[in-house]
Formats: C-alpha cells, sequence, structure tokens
C-alpha cells in the first residue's frame, strides 16, 4: 500500500491522490469493489500469540493474568486485588475532571440512556380459545464484560455507549477490563464508568483480559457476553471464544459515506470526511455526489484543510489509500450505490433527506440533514455508536439493548390443547420416524 505522507512536508501546498470514480463507467462495479476491498485476515503471529495466551489464562486463572501483565503493560502486580479498582478510585477519577467536562460526559450519558430505554423489550403472552398459553419471557444477561482500550486509543463515549445499554438491558453485573500500561490511568475513561454504572473495574488488557472474562478466574468471575473493541490481539482473542461466550462483533475499520446533493459547504464535508479519517490509516471515507463541480470543490477543501489538523498524517494516509470520491447520475442512483457499501456511518446531506431515506437499506446509522454530522452521534446524540462494519449493515444492527437480553419461548398446554396439539405433534413426530415423540403426546391425550 502506498504511503501518501512518507515525504510530505505540511509547509507545501498539498495535493493528496484521492480515488475518482464514475457510476456511469462500464467498470464502476468492479472499480468500486477494489476500493471497498480490506484484507482482514490475521497475523500467524497474533493468532499464535493469542493462542499461548488463551490456554495460559485457561490453564493457570490469575497467575497467567499477573504474567501477562507484567510483561505487556509493565505492571506488575503482587495479586489480582491490585489490580482491581474500587468504586471509590471510580468516583474520584470524576471529581478529577474539569467541571465542563464532567457536564459533557453526564449530559451524554444520559441523552444514551433515555435513547435506549426505547429499546427495552418487555416479556407478552396470549390465550388462545382453549385455554393453552403462549408467551416469550424477556430477560437479562446476568454478568458481561465490556473491553476498553487503554493508551492513546481510550475512547470514554465507547464506555458510556457500551455500559449504559446493558444497564438500561437490566444487567446485574458489568465488569469492565482496561489496560493501564505502566499503571498509568486514564481519569476519563474511568469517570465515565462512575457515570455509567458500571460494577466492577480491572486493570489488565489483551487477550489475556478476553480470556479473564470468557473462562474465569480465582478473582474473575466468568461473564456470558464480552463487548467492546480493541487491537488485533483482542479481536482475535473474541472471535476464539466466541461460543463460551457471546460476543458484540468484530469490528473493522472505521467507515463514513457521505451523500451529497452539492449544495452543502464543501468544507464541511471535507471535515466529516476527516472525523473518520482520523480513526486509522485503514479507516475509510467516501462522498458520493450527482454534481462533478463540487466533487472537485470538497477536493480542494481537502488539501486546504488537511494542514490545520494535528492528525493529519493518520488522515492523509486514510484519505490517499482508501477514500474516495463518486460522481453518479443522481440522488436515486447514489442511494443504490450506498445499499451496495452498506457503511457505518451513512451522512444524507441533502435538500429532503426525509425524502432519501425509504431508498436506504443498509447502513448501521443514518445522519440526516446538512447539520447532522456524525461526530454528533459518535457522542451526545442519544443512539449507539458501535456500529456494523466491513459491509456487515447488510444483516447486522448497531449495539442495543436487546443485545444484553434474550428470549425464552413459553408454552403452558391446557386440557383441550394437550388434545388438539396432541394429534398434529403425533402425526408429524411418527411421520419422522421418531415414535417416543408421538407417545410422549398421546400420553396427555389419554391414549
Amino acid at each position: 500500500m502506498s504511503d501518501p505522507v512518507s515525504e510530505l512536508s505540511m509547509d507545501l501546498p498539498i495535493d493528496l491522490p484521492i480515488t475518482r470514480l464514475d457510476a456511469a463507467s462500464t467498470d464502476f462495479r468492479a472499480r468500486l469493489a477494489e476500493l471497498l476491498a480490506f484484507n482482514d485476515a490475521t497475523d500467524s503471529a497474533v493468532q499464535n500469540a493469542v493462542s499461548e495466551i488463551l490456554a495460559g489464562v485457561r490453564a493457570r486463572g490469575d497467575a497467567a493474568v499477573l504474567e501477562y501483565t507484567a510483561r505487556f503493560d509493565r505492571l506488575n502486580a503482587p495479586d489480582m486485588a491490585a489490580l482491581e479498582l474500587t468504586q471509590a478510585d471510580l468516583q474520584a477519577a470524576l471529581t478529577k475532571l474539569p467541571l465542563r467536562l464532567e457536564q459533557a460526559l453526564r449530559q451524554a450519558a444520559e441523552r444514551v440512556r433515555i435513547y435506549h430505554e426505547k429499546q427495552r423489550q418487555e416479556s407478552w403472552t396470549y390465550t388462545e380459545p382453549d385455554g393453552t398459553v403462549l408467551g416469550q419471557q424477556v430477560t437479562a444477561l446476568d454478568r458481561v464484560g465490556l473491553y476498553v482500550p487503554g493508551g492513546k486509543a481510550a475512547y470514554p463515549s465507547s464506555v458510556l455507549m457500551n455500559a449504559i445499554p446493558a444497564k438500561v438491558a437490566g444487567v446485574k453485573e458489568l465488569i469492565m477490563v482496561v489496560p493501564t500500561p505502566d499503571g498509568v490511568r486514564n481519569d476519563l475513561v474511568l469517570a465515565a464508568a462512575a457515570v455509567a454504572g458500571v460494577d466492577r473495574v480491572f486493570c489488565i488488557g489483551g487477550a489475556q483480559a478476553v480470556a479473564a472474562l470468557a473462562y474465569g478466574t480465582e478473582t474473575i468471575p466468568q461473564v456470558d457476553k464480552i463487548v467492546g473493541p480493541g487491537n488485533a490481539y483482542v479481536a482475535e482473542a473474541k472471535r476464539r471464544v466466541f461460543g463460551i461466550v457471546g460476543i458484540d462483533m468484530i469490528a473493522g475499520p472505521s467507515e463514513i459515506l457521505v451523500i451529497c446533493d452539492g449544495k452543502t459547504d464543501p468544507d464541511w464535508i471535507a471535515m466529516d470526511l476527516f472525523s473518520q479519517a482520523e480513526h486509522d490509516e485503514l479507516a475509510q471515507s467516501i462522498l458520493i455526489c450527482p454534481d462533478a463541480a463540487f466533487l472537485d470543490a470538497v477536493r480542494a477543501s481537502i488539501n486546504k484543510l488537511l494542514p490545520t489538523m494535528p492528525r493529519r498524517e493518520v488522515i492523509a494516509t486514510s484519505i490517499g489509500n482508501r477514500a474516495g470520491l463518486i460522481l453518479c447520475r443522481d440522488l436515486d442512483e447514489a442511494a443504490e450505490i450506498a445499499n451496495i457499501i452498506a457503511p457505518e456511518h451513512l451522512e444524507l446531506s441533502v435538500a429532503d433527506p426525509d425524502a432519501m431515506l425509504p431508498l436506504i437499506r443498509h447502513a448501521g446509522a443514518i445522519f440526516m440533514g446538512r447539520n447532522t454530522c456524525e461526530a454528533l452521534g459518535d457522542y451526545c446524540a442519544g443512539p449507539n455508536h458501535v456500529l456494523p462494519t466491513s459491509r456487515t449493515a447488510r444483516f447486522s444492527s448497531p449495539l442495543g439493548v436487546y443485545d444484553f437480553q434474550k428470549r425464552s419461548s413459553l408454552i403452558h398446554v391446557s386440557d383441550a390443547g394437550a388434545k388438539t396439539l396432541g394429534e398434529i405433534a403425533s402425526a408429524l413426530a411418527y411421520g419422522e420416524g421418531l415414535q417416543a415423540h408421538a407417545r410422549s403426546a398421546e400420553y396427555r391425550m389419554g391414549r
């Protein structure tokens, strides 16, 4: 992969190479596929390391977690108790925040909580004429593990987005793991845990933290599901333990697709594209517009604004390698292309986003109108920012309360129902050659 910034001086005029596609060209679908292609194969060294760590924690519990924490995070602890933070520690981190930051954290948390309360599912039943009762019982998971990255990738907003839906769902115990390399804690992340209602926090990370949550140790109880983002080692560990516990998803690089009618300030659009590109070099930012001159204007804005960005090297690599400017015939065609891409974030920066909405089938989150930048959804609008990536929005949904609830079917058969249903079940069971099934039903019929 090329490096657009290897020799780039920010004191010189910028002219980033950006892929340009025309939906009218005969090779458009092939070129779009090339633009979207992403190699998510896990490096064999990562696989081998994760295998060792998972086996070690499964066999030796706390001792292995302590060893790996000392090796990878340079944090030597005498026992697991030294790696667990108290609720007082979390509250202390909250009190250290500047007032405006604490207020913003609480305001964002409240908005996220209000939105997710709308998602809570309730149990239900109905009674048939013969007295048979059928229904569904909804229960929360007992215990959930939340992985939070440490270091530069520590995002308190991710704590809110993962923890609050779990607590709204009724999860009894939420255990957060967060690495603290060299013993350095991130007060903002811990403050977010306090605001979100996290029950226990351990200063551990990497595949060893995932293993501890999945298998349980002498100190850390086994959870039912693990959520939260992480590096390649964390992602591989989550992939391996799925089936022993549930997981939210294996997330790929962040994505944004903007559909614009050419009437929005091009600087706004350029900055929206930057908002994903600054996450990492593999993030993807795409603009679709029926106005070729507007695509040129946005490209000019990208080159103009890039030198002003603190993370300009990351942005330049992402834009240069994975961004796309796509010319379409009209907004209907833009919607068709969007459904092919199935983006994590989709902005409809058009005059009438409500008219476009019925055309959109596949997107993690849809941001409607010129004022609705994706960044608002990341932090405080209310909907979850944990979204399907890598075209999985074709069949996946944002993280929500429903990810922390499960459903059990309810069947309470009356005397009359036993006869009616027994006839049906008996006939089908004999048809399948399962005599015990048939006779079990027939006993209830008095045969």
